[in-house]
């Protein structure tokens, strides 16, 4: 049962951190991932790259398939273009216009300050931030954004292998469980015909009345029907082999390679479907529960819905 190994068990919580040295600047990008039933994404970004806001959420929404997503964006660009802009056409009016007030009124020993002139109206200004909505930008960006995100895949990728092996133990378990009981469902049937017989030989030698055989077969044979619990054991087997084959990424209808998600190779999410197949375990074991008459096949389907129950509250943290 174990022979299957998880390669596709990735949890949803995590964080990733990647920066990217350019020539328009720094791009720092962190990424923080908890549980979610479905895709969140709380994106925080400088006032510069706002532009792309609907660009960078729908790149997120390709590489992490589930989970609450809070992402940090932020881009400082080189110093020299962080400087404001002095106007030399400003500052040159300014500058021709005291040079007459100087003529007229001041003579020859009057000076004029540059500085002074730098605080007039008009002579500073901030720089353009047209350069935010270009190609070049959004390279540099989405560069950092998948190295962050293959940083936060490492973290939930170890993550994801620690809980595959605690979820393969708890199948091992549960394996072990379904073979004790179904050896002991056929002792049941007999052990009820054994006591059946007994009672019935009692009574009628009391009262002095025979029996035919074929009548005391048929109420046997009624209980055996009504306990046969065969069926859901090979169904609870049945979904077990799925579950580690869908941990694994080999179960049917798994396309990684086909185009279903970013990147041939890529990991197709598992979690919500291992959500659907230990309901189902549990649906059976239920059943069988509910079937058996002896008290050692009640501790095994305990045993089991306890195995269960930690396999659910796993595979509510996987992606």
């Amino acid at each position: 049962m174990s022979s299957v190994t998880p390669e596709n068990a990735r949890s949803m919580t995590g964080q990733g951190h990647a920066s990217l040295q350019t020539d328009l600047g720094t791009f720092v990008v962190e990424v923080r991932t908890v549980n979610n039933r479905g895709f969140k994404c709380v994106l925080r970004s400088s006032d510069a790259l706002s532009a792309f806001d609907s660009r960078i959420e729908s790149l997120v929404r390709k590489l992490i398939h589930r989970g609450s997503v809070n992402l940090s964006v932020t881009w400082k660009r080189p110093s020299s273009e962080t400087l404001p802009l002095i106007d030399q056409q400003v500052l040159g009016a300014y500058f021709e216009q005291l040079q007459k007030a100087k003529a007229s009124f001041a003579g020859d020993g009057a000076t004029i300050d540059l500085a002074q002139l730098a605080m007039l109206p008009g002579v500073v200004v901030p720089r353009s931030q047209d350069r935010a909505d270009t190609a070049e930008v959004w390279q540099g960006l989405e560069q950092v954004i998948r190295d962050a995100v293959d940083s936060l895949d490492q973290m939930r990728a170890q993550e994801g292998a620690h809980m595959a092996r605690s979820l393969r133990a708890d199948c091992d378990l549960i394996r072990a469980h379904v073979d004790q009981i179904a050896e002991l469902g056929p002792r049941s049937v007999d052990t009820y015909q054994k006591r059946l017989e007994t009672k019935i030989q009692r009574v009628l030698a009391q009262h002095d009345i025979e029996v035919p055989m074929i009548d005391l077969l048929r109420e046997v044979q009624i209980y055996a029907d009504r306990v046969d619990y065969s069926e859901e054991i090979t169904r609870l087997g049945s979904h077990l082999q799925l579950f580690l084959q869908t941990l694994s990424g080999n179960a049917s209808g798994s396309n990684q390679a086909a185009g279903g998600g970013e990147a041939a190779g890529d990991p197709e999410p598992s979690g919500r479907k291992l959500e659907f197949i230990v309901q189902e375990m549990l649906r059976e074991t239920n059943t069988i529960g509910s079937k058996a008459s002896q008290t050692e096949i009640s501790g095994h389907v305990v045993e089991i819905k306890c195995a269960i129950e930690r396999m659910r509250e796993l595979v509510q943290n996987l992606e």
